[in-house]
Order: structure tokens, then C-alpha cells, then sequence
């Protein structure tokens, strides 16, 4: 995360551009504009300030509805003209109700299923199978993770796309629920890709960078 509170807009050109992106899913949610003002807002309450131009005044994201949009991390463009900012939106994030203002394909992340197994994991539902794989333990997990990346080794060599992609999926979900266990978070295992990916020099012998995988 950058340290935002540095950022100087170049505001000589007039309103400045803002894209709201969710910081998770990087789904684009909504453009809007700020003046000088509601980018100090912004920067000192942590949620999303713009400038009304139809209305001619300042206005909070979510004033009204009360889905405001919490602030992750903030980006210039090259000229400092228009800016990015990473979000943690509280409900939807369009007027019309729907969580971004543009027409996108639904996405699904990693942090998605990590964000359903610690619901479920934080549940009183006694029937999850999440819930019954962490009362169980990681002896349990680990051989359920086991099994299923051997399936999806079976459906490779069976040359089944399909049987591939569902065992895959069953692969990542209970990779979550290790994670989860270990006290792993995915951003942590993206910490690590990232750094790889950075640097081909940081590891050495069979820990290769992502750049030799």
C-alpha cells in the first residue's frame, strides 16, 4: 500500500478524474470527479469524497444510501491528473443498486473464497462443511486437500476438461480451508508471488521466480 497522504494532484487543469476500483476484486465500480476539497476529504476521513457538477457542491459517497466507500489506497497517473482509488465499498457502489456502474461479467477471486470460509468458519451453522473441516483439523484438510489434487491429476491424464476444472475448483476451495487453519491469508501468498515476480534474484536453487517458472 502506497502512503497516499504524499499525493499531489495536478487540480491546474480542473476537476480531477477518479476511478473507483474495488481493492480485492479489481472490478471497476464508478467514475466520478473531485475539486481540491473533496480530495482533502478524501484523504482525511478514509471514504470517498467528489464534486457534484450537477449539483455544484461537495458531496460523500453514500450520504444518502449509506454505502460509502472506504478508501484502500490511492493513484496517480503519470501526469497527475486523474486518479485511482482502491476501495472497500459498503453495499453496492451504483445508485441504481448495483455494485459498479459499468456492465461487467461477475468475478470470483481467491479472496472470495477465503472471505466465505471465515463467514462460515465465524457461523452457527452446524451442517457447513467448512466448519466441519476445521473441527476435524489439519490431519483432515490436509488429506482432503490430498485427495482432490490427485483427482485433478486423474482428469488430466484422462484428458477431461471438465472433470479438470471441477476438481480444480474443489482444489483451490480446500486450499482455502488449509489456509485458513495455518493462519494464512491469500494476500500473504500474494505478498510472496509478488515478490518473486519483483526480483529473480531474491531466491536461490529450486525456488524459482516467477520469471523461470
Amino acid at each position: 500500500m502506497s502512503d497516499y497522504s504524499l499525493l499531489k494532484p495536478d487540480f491546474s487543469k480542473g476537476l480531477l478524474p477518479v476511478i473507483l476500483q474495488h481493492y480485492t476484486s479489481k472490478d471497476v465500480r464508478m467514475m466520478g470527479y473531485m475539486n481540491e476539497e473533496a480530495f482533502e476529504l478524501t484523504k482525511k476521513e478514509g471514504v470517498v469524497w467528489f464534486f457534484s457538477r450537477s449539483k455544484d457542491r461537495l458531496w460523500k459517497k453514500g450520504e444518502s444510501s449509506g454505502n460509502v466507500q472506504y478508501v484502500k489506497d490511492m493513484h496517480l497517473d503519470c501526469d497527475q491528473d486523474a486518479l485511482l482509488i482502491m476501495i472497500d465499498p459498503v453495499g453496492p457502489t451504483c445508485h441504481t443498486g448495483a455494485d459498479s456502474c459499468f456492465n461487467l461479467a461477475p468475478s470470483f477471486t481467491l479472496k472470495d473464497i477465503e472471505s466465505t470460509i471465515s463467514d462460515r468458519a465465524t457461523s452457527s451453522e452446524e451442517k457447513s462443511y467448512t466448519n466441519y473441516l476445521l473441527k476435524e483439523g489439519i490431519d483432515k484438510i490436509a488429506k482432503k486437500f490430498g485427495e482432490e489434487a490427485f483427482e485433478i491429476v486423474i482428469g488430466a491424464k484422462n484428458k477431461d476438461k471438465t472433470e479438470i476444472k471441477n476438481e480444480a475448483a474443489d482444489v483451490l476451495y480446500h486450499l482455502g480451508v488449509l489456509l485458513y487453519n495455518s493462519g494464512v491469508s491469500v494476500a500473504e501468498v500474494e505478498a510472496v508471488l509478488a515478490s518473486r515476480h519483483e526480483s529473480k534474484n531474491n531466491f536461490k536453487g529450486e525456488r524459482q521466480t516467477i520469471q523461470d517458472w
